[in-house]
């Protein structure tokens, strides 16, 4: 499947959003850590957004990320903000 350049923005902006505001390891607090550490879940989550996923749907995705995948006790309000940001993304 071709990206239109639209599209492509949209998940650059996800990949963004997962680093700068969920990151839920804390990771991106250390300078010399490289940015990509998140990008595996980007697939999924831009799936979500471009398919037309609530908030919520997209928010309980990234809690089982980050509960189940990776372990990690965390707050589902976190995950709820993050995905207000991805929902909103144009």
């Amino acid at each position: 499947m071709k990206l239109s350049p639209e599209q492509i923005k949209v998940y650059k902006d996800i990949d963004e959003i997962l680093w700068n505001d969920w990151d839920p390891i804390n990771l991106n607090a250390f300078d010399d850590w490289p940015k990509d550490e998140y990008r595996g879940y980007v697939p999924t989550i831009f799936g979500l957004k471009i398919n037309g996923e609530s908030i919520e749907t997209i928010a309980e995705k990234l809690f089982e990320i980050q509960t189940n995948r990776m372990e990690i006790d965390g707050g589902y309000e976190k995950c709820k903000c993050v995905a207000e940001k991805i929902f909103n993304l144009k």
